[in-house]
């Protein structure tokens, strides 16, 4: 039931909408506004309870019993019947660890830790560098798009070549990817659903066949890896299990990578001073990551659904209520960060931020995207220190809850 203004403890916002124009443009004023208000919030534009302070938000992280990840993936509003009918025909994924509970996510997780090895990370290294350097040596002088000629294709190359895609099926595989966030964490037209929907059956049936050919012909890529685990114990992991996360970490491993280095250069395009520094010392460059994922994170809001009614800040959530965490709100939170709206790639204790999550969901693939925006700004800072970005441009972001980066980056690359 909707609360009222007239309940006790039980605060309302009826303009706070995250897929309102003014949020989309820049949702860090209003994270500043509410999460001086109040610690939580109901918010009747998308019918969720929106939570906004560091500490009150760690806790929902480490406390999956009460805060449920099962609603991470879900469409945030109804999907219409023909949508659902396409799904129906086609599409057999169900919930990844982004948005399933213990035990199943301790046993999915477990498996895939071992695919998310050191030795394996360590191992994409030199790849991570051969494509961004070819991508960054294909670039000519004057006015760039970097999403187009970088940060989109090096992200989506990497993770597709993890999961052992041919190459040959890439640009397939990034066209079905189109508009896949606008359909579980936006407001999609009917239209919209119907190509999406579609789209997403042809990936879950290319994902399926994928891993019947691995299952028959292990190599050397994370979906054999997992192979191995289901050959050496059938009751760890059915076929349809890691089908399930290839289709997932296929999606879920290059968007964000994406948004958070389009995000980066944005910031530090922004702040030549501190642009300046890193090419001067790409000693820096790590530093500059962790106050990147600080100060502007590419999932500036996350999903959960409460198991039992609790109390966050003095503040009664219900039962079954659905549940908006403003990492973005947390990761300026003037409690832990001094300055907090200051970017400041100086910083010593901007790792502490939330970007990735806590607790038995923290991102499993933190350190590969790390390591390809480290790679990204590093052979920038080499190749084109006097970059800069084009001005008066408007940047564009893509409608949703939960996924914030620049449509496009345009910058001036010098000759």
């Amino acid at each position: 039931m909707m609360p009222t203004n007239e309940t006790a403890g039980c605060p309302v916002h009826h303009g706070f909408d995250p897929l309102g124009d003014a949020y989309i443009a820049d949702p860090y004023p209003i994270h500043t506004a509410v999460r001086e208000e109040t610690p939580a919030f109901y918010a009747s534009a998308i019918d969720m309870w929106v939570i906004t302070r560091y500490d009150d938000i760690e806790a929902v992280l480490k406390d999956p019993g009460t805060f449920s990840a099962q609603v991470g993936q879900k469409p945030v509003f109804p999907l219409s019947e023909e949508a659902q009918e396409i799904l129906k025909k086609g599409f057999r994924a169900y919930p990844v660890m982004s948005d399933c509970d213990p035990p199943r996510h301790t046993r999915i997780r477990k498996h895939n830790m071992t695919g998310f090895s050191p030795r394996r990370i360590a191992s994409l290294e030199p790849k991570v560098w051969a494509k961004a350097t070819e991508l960054v040596d294909a670039i000519r002088p004057g006015r760039v798009d970097l999403v187009n000629a970088l940060t989109y294709p090096l992200p989506a190359y990497m993770i597709f070549t993890f999961i052992g895609f041919p190459d040959e099926d890439m640009d397939m595989l990034k066209s079905w990817c189109g508009n896949r966030i606008a359909f579980s964490w936006g407001r999609p037209s009917a239209d919209e659903q119907r190509e999406i929907a579609t789209n997403m059956t042809n990936y879950w049936e290319y994902c399926e066949n994928f891993v019947a050919k691995r299952a028959a012909e292990p190599v050397d890529d994370f979906t054999s890896d997992l192979i191995r685990i289901r050959q050496e114990n059938p009751d760890s992991l059915s076929l349809e299990d890691i089908t399930n996360v290839a289709y997932g970490l296929s999606f879920a491993g290059h968007e964000t990578t994406t948004s958070f280095t389009g995000n980066a250069i944005r910031q530090l395009l922004s702040n030549p001073e501190q642009w300046a520094a890193i090419c001067a010392d790409r000693g820096l460059i790590s530093k500059a990551v962790e106050e990147i994922l600080r100060y502007d994170s590419s999932i500036p809001a996350w999903r959960r659904i409460t198991t039992r009614a609790v109390d966050v800040g003095g503040v009664e959530i219900p039962a079954r209520a659905k549940v908006l965490i403003l990492l973005g709100a947390a990761n300026r939170d003037p409690k832990h960060f001094e300055e907090p709206e200051t970017f400041d790639i100086h910083r010593g204790d901007a790792r502490r931020h939330l970007a990735f999550g806590k607790g038995i969901h923290y991102c499993i693939g933190a350190p590969l995207a790390r390591m390809e925006a480290r790679i990204a700004l590093d052979l920038l800072a080499q190749r084109a220190p006097d970059m800069r970005l084009v001005e008066d441009q408007d940047f564009d972001f893509p409608a949703n809850v939960s996924f914030r980066g620049p449509r496009s980056l345009l910058v001036e690359w010098p000759g």
